[in-house]
């Protein structure tokens, strides 16, 4: 006979997948990755910038997110377009150049150029200057994970959270998705906590590891829940308890946390 410790977690599991996969069945919608909507149209139009996505993921490193998801866009006004046919002739220090003046792109906008440079190079070179390849054709997870990570820069977090978006949002068919972790964010850490599922202030791999027991099949989908619910209602200070739809199971929900 299961504990009732055991038994909730399975119940927290459960609810989890079921939000999970709801959010990943829903209709594709237009993605607000900057809140600034020609910068958004720019990054959601795969199928004419599909490079834009890809260099907006090489360059989500040590600044807000939105900052970073922005660059593809103030580098299209700079260029005054952003076809890939553009970008190709750019060398590295034209590129840099781009991203110094007349100010700052980035925190780091000179290694940015480095990696942006090279990133074009592995586009034209190894997916014959369309992007779209390193997704197409309904590849397994793993390969497009590994594809990622062939770019200067990208580490196994941005990797993956570039597949699961390409995944969730953006609905591209991959054959399976047993690579697709988890993106273990301040905000699906503390969720994962407060749950009952991890001990206090844990690793990026040991929540990681721990989305990959609870759903193995696809680790990523508690994902989007988790962030949801750490960026809606569990807040660090004054949390939004009762509006949580995981209020009832959650243990500090219940006040079983809290000092």
């Amino acid at each position: 006979m299961k504990s009732d410790g055991k038994y909730q977690e399975i119940l927290i599991r459960e609810r989890l997948i079921e939000r999970g996969r709801r959010l990943f069945e829903a209709p594709r919608n237009f993605i607000e990755f900057t809140g600034k909507r020609e910068a958004d149209e720019l990054l959601n139009d795969l199928e004419q910038y599909p490079h834009a996505f890809v260099i907006a993921c090489v360059m989500d490193r040590q600044v807000p997110a939105e900052r970073a998801w922005l660059i593809p866009y103030k580098l299209s006004l700079k260029l005054g377009d952003f076809h890939f046919s553009t970008l190709r002739l750019l060398s590295e220090r034209e590129i840099c150049n781009l991203m110094l003046n007349p100010e700052p792109l980035h925190r780091f906008p000179e290694e940015m150029a480095r990696n942006l440079y090279r990133a074009v190079r592995v586009i034209e070179k190894e997916y014959g200057s369309d992007a779209s390849k390193i997704w197409k054709g309904r590849p397994s997870s793993a390969e497009v994970v590994y594809r990622f990570l062939q770019f200067r820069g990208v580490g196994p977090k941005i990797a993956t959270m570039a597949v699961n978006i390409l995944a969730r949002d953006f609905k591209i068919p991959f054959s399976d998705y047993y690579s697709i972790d988890i993106s273990a964010d301040v905000h699906v850490r503390r969720v994962f906590h407060r749950l009952g599922l991890v001990s206090e202030k844990p690793t990026v791999e040991g929540v990681i590891y721990r989305a990959r027991s609870l759903y193995p099949e696809f680790p990523g989908l508690l994902d989007l829940p988790c962030w949801e619910i750490g960026r809606n209602w569990c807040k660090p200070r004054g949390p939004a308890c009762d509006g949580c739809y995981m209020k009832d199971l959650c243990p500090f929900g219940k006040g079983e946390q809290r000092q």
